[in-house]
């Protein structure tokens, strides 16, 4: 199937999904959309290996902001945490591949997958307090890859971190140079194709049945506080405003 924001391949047990909406891949509700329809083709196929790439600077800027206002918050929150849901229903080992800037949205989407390989230009962070919101998938996922105060440092700050600071929290897997990003992609990869398919997603599963871990309850009770709770806010509507109107925001408090 052709898509018009993202381009997809299946070769040799590998499924790759590569964001382009260039310069900075911005995930608009449309693109998210393809990304599902995407990931639902996968289903039933027989794949080790499930990949997250991405053409141009940055790997993704986030979600496109202008849609978290009004009525479309609903859409896009279901939208995007379809993402995250199909990718928990494939059993496939899932890799993200980092060029460049990884922000907002895009953190989550390549933080979310199993691994993690990045250039050593890339950064990732999730500035969503800073426009009076949080991250969902953030909230769900950093307390259980990396230390708990670290992870609420990350998210109630906003900054943004280097791929160093990144490989030292536990947050990606490896950092290479850039210009070799793709050939040391390759062979990250090849260490999993020898193996069985089935087995590794048998580890996967067990894996996370160690963490006893209802991921799926959590994110349900993240989305609730998100829309019935923080989107009723002036301070979530002022700061969303303020940044599409490139101005400082006023909070109110309220």
């Amino acid at each position: 199937m052709k898509y018009k924001h993202i381009q997809t391949e299946l070769k040799e047990g590998v499924a790759t999904i590569i964001l382009n909406r260039e310069p900075l891949n911005v995930l608009n509700i449309a693109m998210m959309k393809e990304i599902n329809q995407a990931l639902d083709s996968l289903k039933g196929e027989k794949i080790k290996l499930l990949l997250f790439k991405a053409k141009g600077k940055a790997f993704s800027a986030g979600v496109d902001v202008g849609e978290h206002l009004g009525n479309q918050v609903e859409e896009m929150i279901e939208v995007f945490h379809g993402i995250f849901r199909r990718m928990d229903a494939l059993p496939a080992v899932s890799i993200a591949s980092v060029q460049g800037a990884a922000l907002g949205g895009g953190c989550e989407l390549a933080l979310y997958c199993d691994l993690v390989l990045a250039s050593e230009k890339a950064e990732f962070g999730q500035p969503e307090i800073q426009v009076g919101v949080f991250p969902p998938i953030a909230a769900l996922i950093f307390p259980r890859i990396t230390s708990r105060k670290k992870a609420l440092e990350l998210i109630l700050t906003g900054e943004t971190i280097n791929a160093q600071d990144a490989l030292s929290l536990g947050l990606i897997n490896k950092m290479v140079p850039n210009e070799t990003l793709e050939e040391e992609l390759k062979k990250f990869c090849e260490k999993f194709l020898s193996l069985s398919g089935l087995v590794m997603s048998l580890t996967k599963k067990a894996f996370h049945a160690g963490l006893m871990d209802p991921s799926s309850q959590g994110l349900k009770e993240i989305e609730k506080i998100y829309l019935q709770e923080l989107m009723k806010t002036q301070d979530a509507e002022e700061g969303l405003k303020a940044f599409l109107e490139k101005r400082r925001p006023v909070w109110k408090e309220k």
